[in-house]
């Protein structure tokens, strides 16, 4: 079961479906939230810019009380929108292990390197989704799937009613997916039920892997169910995968993550415009 899951308090409006799907994984753990805010490194920001010219020492300490001030803002902000949603929904701030509670936590410097060492401990990663154009947002998600060694719930837009609904498994037979179906437990057993899908497996291997994960996931939850799709030319496994899951209304949907090598191309480049921006649904990843 999840007991400890990390989200990242940003301070930006969509915290709030991150910090809703969050809170959607915890209740049915009674779970412990850690908020984590980063705040710029105001020391590091000035010393890469001075490399191209600040002017004199006025000119820099005005750049220095400027960033400081932005940061303090935002992480005032940051903290009342933690205030506010664990007030909203009854979120303990207090240590207690029956139900849901909550914690703030802050550091300086690199978003990804603090996702990266919080995220190691923790039982499950909550994050948004990264936009076309934001770099850091894309580093982060990097980071919390690659570098945590922990599973990563990728938050909508939009946090849906239920994870638990239909769960979805998107099902390739390697150890990524097979990583990301153990990580995913906790939620199957819960689901109301859990679909398989699998693409184009005209390998007798790959059919009989999907046979095997079947019948084990039955073990854990007897509504579980094996659908085999079509491989089309035209489109990518990944896309009939996510338009089934559509079809489905998926309340959340289970895959595995990538190598280093692929993982930009894959999962943060093509494969989030393509697909996670067209898709109201949580992905549950593991690498």
């Amino acid at each position: 079961m999840y007991k400890n899951l990390l989200v990242p308090a940003t301070g930006a409006p969509s915290d709030v479906a991150v910090f809703e799907t969050a809170l959607l994984a915890a209740r049915p753990f009674a779970a412990h939230l850690e908020f984590l805010h980063v705040c710029v490194d105001v020391t590091e920001v000035v010393v890469s810019m001075s490399t191209g010219g600040l002017g004199g020492s006025g000119a820099v300490q005005g750049v220095v009380d400027k960033l400081e001030n932005e940061a303090h803002q935002v992480q005032g902000h940051a903290w009342q929108m933690v205030q506010s949603f664990c007030g909203s929904h009854d979120i303990s701030r207090e240590e207690v292990h029956d139900r849901v509670c909550a914690s703030f936590s802050v550091e300086t410097g690199s978003d990804a390197q603090w996702i990266s060492e919080y995220g190691r401990f923790a039982d499950l990663v909550v994050v948004g989704r990264a936009q076309p154009g934001r770099e850091m947002a894309m580093e982060v998600l990097e980071a919390a799937l690659m570098d945590t060694g922990r599973p990563l719930l990728i938050a909508p837009p939009r946090a849906p009613e239920t994870l638990l609904g239909t769960v979805v498994i998107a099902w390739k037979d390697t150890p990524e997916a097979a990583r990301a179906v153990f990580a995913a437990l906790p939620l199957l057993e819960k689901a109301k039920r859990v679909v398989i899908l699998s693409v184009g497996e005209d390998d007798e291997a790959e059919g009989q892997g999907s046979d095997r994960l079947l019948r084990s996931l039955s073990w854990h939850n007897p509504a579980t169910t094996l659908v085999r799709l079509g491989h089309e030319r035209r489109r990518k496994p990944v896309e009939v995968l996510f338009e089934e899951a559509r079809r489905l209304e998926a309340s959340l949907v289970v895959m595995g993550g990538y190598s280093h090598s692929r993982l930009r191309e894959v999962v943060f480049g093509g494969f989030t415009h393509r697909v996670l921006a067209g898709v109201e649904t949580p992905v549950l990843m593991a690498h």
